[in-house]
């Protein structure tokens, strides 16, 4: 049994603020004990490249969802999210990628919500910058946290772009569409993993806008998920 990674927040969903699924890819993955066996089967393998860096600020957008579209169920329940599934041909991503793909993030965005369930069930952030969308009065229980109420444009372009170059936005569901409808992310990463929901929450569904995109890369694992990453083509209408 392989290790499993769960600081992308795979512990619960709230209706509009789902949690597992918007937050760090590779480290909801069962990763595969590193060997020199392992090693030499990959060796002519490709493994997923690091994010190219940049002067320029990047806004990520990354979800996790099954190939129907959901990224949560009704009832809340997980266990769709540990894949039964082999892929031979697929990538198996070791702990020292790992590490070295989540040092290249700079900060997180996020909603109340999710915020709440990280506290609640494991803080799998680090002591990274984060910022969390709310009106509510919410308690500060991490220095790394700061609390935001206002103008998303103004949250990025003033506050978060002139310090961070790689800004993760994980979460929820409605702020994602809010994203996207302003415009304001550069990528998707979205993780497919190998099942049919048929009902849930859905990544998001009417953004009420066209908005083309740039297939930037695509990866399969061993665990049957492949993810899909798109460049967000900004094209003035």
């Amino acid at each position: 049994m392989g290790i499993h990674f769960w600081m992308s927040g795979a512990f619960l969903y709230g209706p509009s603020d789902s949690f597992y699924l918007e937050c760090i890819p590779l480290c909801h993955k069962l990763i595969e004990p590193t060997t020199q066996a392992n090693l030499n089967s990959q060796a002519s393998r490709n493994y997923r490249r690091l994010p190219m860096k940049s002067d320029r600020s990047t806004v990520t957008i990354h979800m996790v969802s099954s190939l129907d579209g959901f990224i949560a169920k009704k009832d809340g329940s997980i266990s769709w999210m540990q894949s039964s599934d082999t892929y031979e041909q697929g990538i198996t991503l070791t702990d020292e990628y790992i590490a070295e793909f989540l040092a290249s993030i700079d900060c997180y965005v996020m909603g109340s919500r999710t915020y709440e369930h990280a506290l609640e069930l494991g803080w799998p952030y680090g002591d990274v910058p984060l910022t969390v969308l709310t009106s509510r009065d919410l308690a500060r229980e991490r220095e790394s946290v700061e609390f935001y109420s206002g103008d998303l444009t103004e949250l990025l372009e003033l506050h978060l772009k002139p310090i961070y170059k790689n800004i993760w936005m994980v979460g929820g569901a409605m702020l994602t569409k809010e994203f996207l409808r302003q415009k304001l992310a550069d990528k998707i990463v979205l993780s497919i993993m190998p099942i049919i929901l048929g009902d849930g929450t859905l990544f998001f569904d009417y953004i009420g806008q066209e908005q083309r995109l740039h297939l930037a890369d695509v990866t399969a694992y061993t665990d049957g998920m492949v993810e899909l990453s798109y460049d967000i083509l900004h094209i003035d209408s």
